[in-house]
């Protein structure tokens, strides 16, 4: 059985996971950490990793990019693997996590979800196909509290794009700033925050006369949670090295 903290174990995702863990038998939430230590768990929580006096076998991160710090020096120092669900890290932060793998199993994906995923394998294919004549437009939706945009998933399908096409591509977030036409070479990304909208994710793909899109909508944060799960059982039974969903689905 894998013994899982939750990072961030009192927020929405984290409440998620935890409910999901409750319905499982390969696994069990040990400890979590939240800065809101008011809300009962099931489990002692811990408002930073450095508190945590509970054996795990595995840490899954929903929480807050500016906690990324102290959860890799604890994994590093317990050799603890993490899953790191959280988006909006900057580059150095990447890079960060990036080294600490070279020591301790790290899981980091910007979507947890398996059909997210699969649209970004989708995505990639059509490129391929479709070639440089047809523009890439990526259009995501997320409810009223989501904090960073573009959202971590719109640039993981961008990202996945970019790498199977046959010149450099550029983002462009903001065409209002810009008064000039399109070019072929551009990939738009544009964000919309509304509601209660779990996540939703759209790829167009516009030609001569025809238009082809790609979507894939969450309609409830379970689907996170339980990928999030299948991760953190998955990685700690494997080796230090940086994982992400296309390796759990291998």
């Amino acid at each position: 059985m894998t013994r899982i903290i939750i990072c961030g174990c009192n927020g929405k995702m984290g409440r998620e996971v935890s409910a999901c863990a409750a319905l499982r038998a390969d696994c069990r939430v040990v400890g979590g950490i939240d800065m809101n230590t008011e809300v009962k768990c099931d489990y002692p929580v811990f408002t930073k990793p450095a508190d945590i006096d509970v054996a795990a076998d595995v840490i899954i991160d929903f929480s807050n990019p500016a906690l990324l710090p102290s959860l890799l020096q604890y994994a590093q120092i317990h050799k603890t693997p993490l899953v790191l669900c959280t988006t909006g890290y900057n580059t150095a932060q990447i890079e960060a996590l990036t080294r600490v793998s070279k020591e301790v199993p790290v899981f980091y994906s910007g979507n947890m979800s398996l059909g997210i995923n699969l649209l970004i394998e989708l995505s990639k294919k059509a490129a391929k196909v479709l070639g440089n004549g047809f523009d890439i437009e990526i259009v995501e939706k997320h409810h009223n509290q989501k904090i960073d945009a573009p959202s971590g998933t719109a640039l993981m399908i961008a990202d996945g794009i970019s790498s199977v096409m046959n010149e450099n591509v550029h983002y462009v977030y903001d065409r209002h700033s810009q008064r000039k036409k399109r070019e072929s070479t551009e990939i738009g990304i544009h964000s919309i925050r509304g509601g209660t909208i779990v996540g939703e994710h759209e790829v167009i793909f516009a030609g001569h006369h025809e238009v082809i899109t790609l979507a894939h909508s969450a309609q409830s944060k379970e689907v996170f949670a339980v990928g999030a799960i299948n991760a953190g059982i998955y990685l700690a039974k494997m080796s230090a090295g940086l994982y992400n969903m296309s390796d759990l689905l291998k």
